[in-house]
């Protein structure tokens, strides 16, 4: 699995460690951050932003770049008439970012992002029309923030999450993650899938070849008290996902406890 050209990284916390390599100057979420846009005109940006230019040019980048397949796609098909969750495990920026527009067309794929990534000025405006949902940074926003997640969910949307929460770029096992961003799905009563990255070689090529697979869909139990349903939940996915991270054959940056 080893790569001719491994990089070895150390780290000390597997769950607040972060390797994504980014300076961006964080920017505060307004109290009156808007997260979503009733302006006929946004929406005709966003549908041509997304619809039109990024739809198209993720599909053909992802194949080309980095041979995506998407296995196992036919477990969607059990919610085509409902809005959910996918959960999915943090390991490369362009991938994690165009992936879920693949995963869930046709349907819009919304995903919860750092602050960061709206943080630059007018490309946070078009991270925004992608999909791109940034988490608040204070309590103010914080209501119609969960509301904008709701209405995506009611909408029949899908909305990406990575609780792994840190970057770390081709990583081949799944980092310990707490069951907090469950609480999305329990909250909306919508099922959740399992979205496990792996990496293999290519013949020809230098960049790796991408597959991804997905599994659920995971409801949570009602019966069981709110902090029960969360972690029931997170389990399922965690355990599902370290089970698919297996199917790494190539690893390019080994990670190692200092």
């Amino acid at each position: 699995m080893k790569s001719d050209s491994q990089k070895v990284v150390y780290y000390s916390d597997p769950l607040n460690n972060d390797f994504a390599g980014t300076d961006i100057k964080q920017k505060k979420i307004k109290d009156n951050y808007v997260f979503i846009h009733k302006n006929p005109l946004w929406y005709i940006l966003e549908f041509v932003v997304y619809r039109i230019i990024a739809t198209p040019l993720v599909t053909v980048f992802m194949k080309v770049a980095y041979g995506l397949k998407i296995k196992n796609r036919k477990v969607l098909r059990e919610c085509k008439n409902q809005g959910y969750f996918l959960y999915g495990n943090h390991t490369s920026i362009l991938s994690d970012a165009y992936a879920p527009t693949i995963i869930s067309f046709i349907r819009k794929a919304f995903i919860i992002v750092n602050p960061d990534a709206i943080s630059i000025p007018v490309i946070g405006h078009v991270i925004q029309m992608l999909g791109g949902i940034p988490l608040p940074t204070s309590y103010a926003p914080m209501k119609n923030y969960m509301q904008a997640i709701s209405t995506h969910i009611k909408n029949k949307q899908s909305i990406m999450i990575y609780p792994e929460a840190h970057l770390w770029p081709y990583c081949t096992f799944i980092r310990p993650f707490t069951e907090a961003s469950f609480g999305y799905a329990v909250r909306n009563e919508a099922p959740c899938f399992a979205v496990t990255t792996t990496y293999s070689k290519r013949a020809f090529l230098h960049t790796p070849k991408i597959t991804i697979y997905l599994d659920g869909p995971f409801y949570a139990d009602k019966n069981k008290s709110v902090s029960e349903q969360k972690k029931i939940l997170r389990d399922v996915v965690y355990n599902t996902m370290c089970e698919r991270a297996k199917n790494n054959s190539l690893e390019k940056i080994h990670y190692e406890v200092k």
